[in-house]
């Protein structure tokens, strides 16, 4: 488990695992055997990763450990904890991202690497929007939703998820001063889909499905990709890539050709003095290629031309000593399972020094499709994939349909830019699949959308409205959306190539009883942190026993706050406010760190609009034990549940076999449908109190036994 960096409360949830969870688990025995304590991984940096050996098995049979269960489900759930294998923690540390850096995830599902990502560039929190940004992609439609549900968690306006597949992503575009540029990435991480061999500890599947021909054809696929990467990487930035598997084929093999191809434009950066204590071996020079049938191979050479398209020359390692020396293949890293008790692993870090030989030539932007060069016709294609092919020539049917076609894309591509529109990209240009997604609107600069909020907030002159965004172009917008600048010029210049799955974090949404208060829109949590800074009004500063009945109680009254928070508040208008806690460092047995809430000013109530893991986080960081009262809830209600039923089976079991004619009987009378048996009621109404459910058992039971015809039908029905 990995402590969130970017966490403004990382260090008291360190704190807290310490000094309280971890210290119940010392001299713990279940089932006789004495717990491990978890350890701090001493290669990650400020000791913000644990391991564990406990199982969910074992989690769930102690008090103790399922407290410690709770936590850490529950932190994950608010962002500020991640649970992620230990050597899946290493490419994002090894390239050494800044808040300025502009990074590409490549095949970024499920997202925890994505998310470690994010928290680098919010290193500082007092800087709302980095310059820098993440776009993370993966080509399964389905995993980019696990991959937004991931990234949602640490709420950073400076993500996008795409959908491409990474081997051919397209080259994007920026506006620099009013001129378009060729977008390149200074970090990029390239974890390609691999066999997985390297899991072979915790996959029973490995054992079962294992062979050589995995390796063999995902090869090509893994060079594709990376040499996609480093097309895209700027010079003197830094590319990542790993797999989680051993094999020299998927990847030494990878890596030497890809530094063979680039004729020293790459080289592998010597990463030995990073991350001490992290145990490793050095990449391997030599290696043999097997078929599944067993069959060995030391030299392309020695290949049948039969079994040429399953083996290929870029899968052996290079002969010539002096090219191979000077690869430094041993720079690699090769991560073993029995080291260190994690999974196997393998990574190398490579730098552009120069552009790609095939790329020396600055890639074209095209102001306007198609352009005619002489005979033939370049088209914004051609540039996407880092190449400089030309088409060949068109028929002339050809010629005139392609060309209404691009006259078609290109004024509805202008028209989308003018009202800041960044739908889905055209079906011509691009086929869709999965969910078609709503297009961004950004707001237009007038929009007299923003002027209520602005007023009601006193939001700072600085404020970047231009970079709200909603999820419609028609009816009222009920969600806004808030990016960064760096990624609003990403979305602006790229719709029309871009299958963009998810952006922005959510900061207002609409609210019916506001409109009445003179503001349409409350304050959303997810971006309060990214808001505040803005917001000179509607705030109210409360002390750390008003944030505890605020957090603990539903819609609790004014009278229940301090008498300061009262004065505040009394004379503020309804609606949505901030609610701030600020710590006083001459109370250190206090929680010492600050806190923003968004919260709602009623007539005569004072609430906080906070998803229900994100309170039970600040409570625990207050020392309020949120366990217990949810255990005493948990066993209260499993009590009533087995009381009630016991009593239910009891008048069940009491009926003979007329009641039971007669219960029949009065069912077809009063219909299926308005009629439900004792223990049916009682599994419709488990939710009630004990006392209403037995007198609606007994009034059942005594219906049930009168044996005159005249059955007082309604109360049955009850």
């Amino acid at each position: 488990l990995r402590v969130s960096l970017s966490c403004s409360h990382a260090k008291e949830i360190l704190h807290c695992l310490k000094e309280k969870y971890f210290k119940e688990l010392q001299d713990l025995e279940v089932d006789g055997q004495k717990v491990e304590m978890p350890q701090s991984l001493s290669w990650y940096p400020e000791e913000l990763a644990w391991h564990t050996n406990l199982s969910r098995k074992i989690l769930r049979k102690s008090p103790q450990l399922e407290k410690f269960h709770q936590f850490l489900v529950s932190e994950t759930e608010c962002g500020n904890i991640s649970r992620q294998e230990a050597v899946s923690m290493i490419p994002p540390l090894l390239l050494n991202v800044n808040p300025h850096h502009k990074i590409l995830d490549m095949c970024a599902a499920p997202g925890s690497k994505t998310a470690q990502l994010i928290e680098m560039l919010h290193a500082d929190m007092n800087v709302p929007f980095p310059k820098g940004f993440v776009i993370a992609n993966d080509v399964d439609n389905k995993r980019c939703y696990l991959l937004v549900h991931q990234a949602k968690r640490l709420n950073s306006p400076c993500i996008m998820v795409v959908n491409h597949d990474a081997s051919s992503i397209p080259n994007l575009q920026i506006d620099v001063d009013g001129r378009k540029e060729v977008l390149f990435y200074d970090r990029i991480l390239c974890d390609v889909p691999c066999s997985g061999d390297g899991t072979m500890r915790k996959n029973i599947d490995v054992w079962k499905k294992w062979t050589t021909q995995n390796s063999l054809q995902l090869h090509g696929l893994q060079l594709r990709i990376a040499t996609r990467g480093v097309e895209q990487l700027a010079e003197g930035g830094r590319m990542v890539y790993s797999t989680c598997s051993l094999n020299p084929i998927e990847n030494e093999a990878v890596i030497a050709s890809l530094l063979e191809k680039s004729q020293g434009a790459l080289e592998l950066a010597d990463v030995s003095s990073e991350l001490p204590g992290l145990k490793r071996m050095p990449g391997i020079t030599k290696w043999k290629v097997m078929l599944k049938d067993g069959q060995w191979f030391e030299e392309w050479k020695d290949v049948p031309s039969n079994r040429q398209t399953q083996i290929r020359p870029t899968m052996f390692p290079e002969k010539d000593e002096e090219k191979l020396k000077a690869m430094h293949l041993e720079r690699c890293l090769r991560i073993l399972p029995h080291h260190q008790n994690t999974g196997g692993f393998f990574v190398a870090v490579l730098i552009k020094k120069s552009p790609m030989p095939w790329n020396k030539r600055p890639p074209k932007v095209h102001q306007k499709l198609p352009q005619r060069t002489g005979d033939t016709e370049v088209t914004a294609a051609n540039t996407d994939n880092g190449s400089e092919c030309i088409t060949e020539e068109p028929t002339l049917a050809e010629n005139e349909e392609s060309k209404k076609t691009q006259e078609l894309q290109n004024s509805d591509t202008e028209q989308t830019k003018k009202e800041g529109v960044c739908g889905p990209p055209p079906s011509k240009k691009m086929k869709l699949f999965g969910f078609k997604e709503d297009p961004f609107v950004f707001l237009p600069e007038d929009d007299p959308l923003f002027l209520p909020i602005q007023k009601f907030y006193a939001l700072d002159p600085s404020f970047p409205k231009v970079n709200l965004l909603t999820r419609t172009q028609e009816g009222k917008k009920r969600q806004l959306y808030m990016v960064s600048k760096e990624l609003r010029n990403v979305l602006l210049n790229n719709s029309e190539k871009m299958k963009v799955i998810n952006t922005g974090i959510k900061v207002w949404s609409r609210s019916s009883d506001g409109e009445q208060f003179g503001c349409a829109f409350r304050l959303a949590q997810e971006g309060i942190y990214t808001l505040y800074p803005f917001i000179h009004a509607r705030i109210i500063n409360v002390c750390i026993e008003d944030v505890k009945i605020l957090l603990t109680q539903e819609n609790p009254f004014l009278s229940k706050f301090s008498s300061e928070t009262q004065k505040k508040v009394k004379d503020m208008a309804m609606g949505s406010i901030v609610l701030k806690y600020d710590p006083d460092p001459e109370k250190p047995d206090e929680l010492q760190c600050p806190i923003v809430l968004c919260g709602w000013r009623g007539k005569t109530s004072l609430r906080a609009f906070v998803p229900k893991n994100e309170r039970l986080h600040y409570l625990r960081m207050m020392g309020v034990e949120v366990f217990k009262a949810k255990r005493k809830e948990e066993e209260s209600e499993t009590k009533t549940e087995e009381e009630v039923q016991h009593r239910l089976e009891q008048t069940h079991e009491g009926m003979d076999v007329e009641e039971n004619d007669l219960v029949t009987k009065m069912e077809a009378e009063i219909g299926e449908e308005s009629y439900h048996s004792p223990v049916e009621s009682s599994a419709m109404e488990v939710e009630n109190k004990v006392e209403d459910l037995d007198q609606s058992s007994k009034n059942v039971n005594s219906h049930v036994r009168q044996e005159s015809k005249d059955t007082d039908t309604s109360n049955v029905k009850d």
